[in-house]
């Protein structure tokens, strides 16, 4: 017993220290630094920024296994196929938030010529080593990844006019010299994304490469003309685009019951799976539409599926996180003083609210099926990780931009020879 009494005191005291007189623990002191620790390499990140884009993310994950089981099972698979893709995916995209989180965002300026090389190689990589599915050739495979360039040609780009235009705010009401330049190679990239065929992808980025011009500080005049070019262009570029298939998604879109069987059979499934649901759904994996009814009910329709189960209440929810990120992501672009800062925030908010726009007005009949997924949610590596890269730029900048808030500010003496213009003309000198 006695042995036991000093083994026990001598284990306790070599885990003691005497620190201003009192005995502290030493694993309680470890434990009480390391918390301190963390809590210093956390500060200033923006929680709102890291819960909401990994929850909307968990709650894709969940979605995807509910809508895809049949599915999965239907084709051949397992029920769990697209779930444990997607987990992958989804453990890749939580480090790369991470490592964009931690990595300073104006160091990107540095690196976008590199950005763009490698964004045009894998553009035309696609085009030559791509597959094609679907008519459309938008995947290829790399170190064992099927990747789609064009969800990281998004993000690229956003970097890169956030960067040309940061640094050209001096002659920015040139238009020829301040304006015009970047846009040329914006619609070479755009030009490689519509030959694969991915008119959402694009349209996403035409939207988004106007909210930046727009924000960049240009003369009323000179958007006037980028629209009058633009509209021209389409007139031109359009007819020849014109297929029996695209022509197919707007008479689907705008008169779905015209052929009920054919050309509108996914938005009318939709609709009836968006109908079903109510205020509160038919209950987390209930849906019916999903049972080989409604066409990609985890990609493109997986509001849809959302709707179904989880009612009104889902959907809010939904667009309620997502109008969080979008409007947080302005809001950091107000308070952010630089403009490669600001401009960057507002082109990644401006993406993700756009993309989530067209896809639930795809799903809605308010604009035609054009393959844009749902942000975060729905199935989809490639664009799980270029979205959550973002949201680690993102927070990146708003850690830069609150730690710039928290620095004591200097107060400098006032020269004595501004005392008189104080004072003012009436008081003598």
């Amino acid at each position: 017993m006695q042995y036991n009494l000093n083994k026990m005191f001598k284990r306790i005291s070599e885990n003691t220290m005497t620190f201003f007189g009192l005995q502290v623990n030493v694993k309680t002191s470890y434990i009480v630094f390391g918390v301190v620790l963390v809590k210093e390499k956390l500060k200033g990140y923006d929680f709102t920024l890291i819960i909401t884009p990994i929850l909307l993310a968990s709650f894709g994950i969940v979605m995807i296994y509910s809508a895809s089981m049949v599915s999965a099972v239907v084709d051949g698979l397992d029920s769990t196929y697209y779930l444990f893709r997607q987990v992958q995916w989804f453990i890749l995209s939580i480090i790369g938030f991470i490592f964009c989180c931690i990595f300073p965002y104006k160091y990107y300026q540095n690196l976008i010529k590199l950005i763009l090389l490698i964004s045009v190689i894998m553009l035309l990589g696609v085009l030559i080593f791509g597959d094609t599915a679907h008519n459309a050739t938008r995947s290829m495979e790399i170190l064992g990844l099927r990747i789609q360039p064009s969800e990281f040609v998004k993000l690229a780009l956003i970097i890169y006019l956030a960067s040309v235009y940061s640094k050209k705010q001096m002659y920015i009401g040139d238009f020829f010299k301040g304006v015009f330049p970047p846009l040329i190679l914006t619609f070479i990239m755009i030009a490689l994304i519509v030959v694969q065929p991915d008119i959402g992808t694009a349209s996403i980025i035409l939207f988004v490469v106007g909210t930046i011009i727009i924000s960049s500080g240009i003369r009323f005049k000179h958007i006037l003309l980028l629209f009058t070019f633009s509209a021209v262009l389409l007139v031109l570029i359009v007819p020849r685009m014109i297929t029996e298939t695209r022509i197919a998604r707007f008479t689907g879109a705008y008169q779905p019951f015209l052929n009920p069987d054919g050309t509108g059979y996914h938005l009318i499934q939709s609709y009836l799976a968006i109908g079903g649901g109510g205020l509160s759904g038919e209950g987390l994996g209930q849906s019916v539409q999903k049972l080989g009814f409604l066409w990609g009910a985890h990609t493109d329709f997986i509001m849809a599926v959302i709707a179904e189960e989880l009612g009104v209440f889902g959907v809010v929810m939904v667009i309620g996180l997502f109008t969080v990120i979008t409007l947080r992501g302005l809001f950091i672009s107000k308070k952010c003083t630089d403009s490669f800062g600001s401009l960057l925030a507002i082109g990644i908010s401006s993406m993700v609210a756009i993309q989530a726009i067209i896809n639930l007005g795809a799903i809605s009949g308010v604009l035609p099926i054009t393959g844009v997924t749902l942000p975060f949610i729905s199935y989809g590596g490639s664009s799980l990780l270029a979205l959550m890269i973002s949201m680690g730029i993102l927070n990146n900048i708003a850690r830069t931009v609150r730690l710039k808030e928290q620095e004591p500010k200097t107060i400098e003496p006032e020269p004595i020879n501004n005392l008189t213009h104080r004072r003012g003309s009436s008081w003598p000198i």
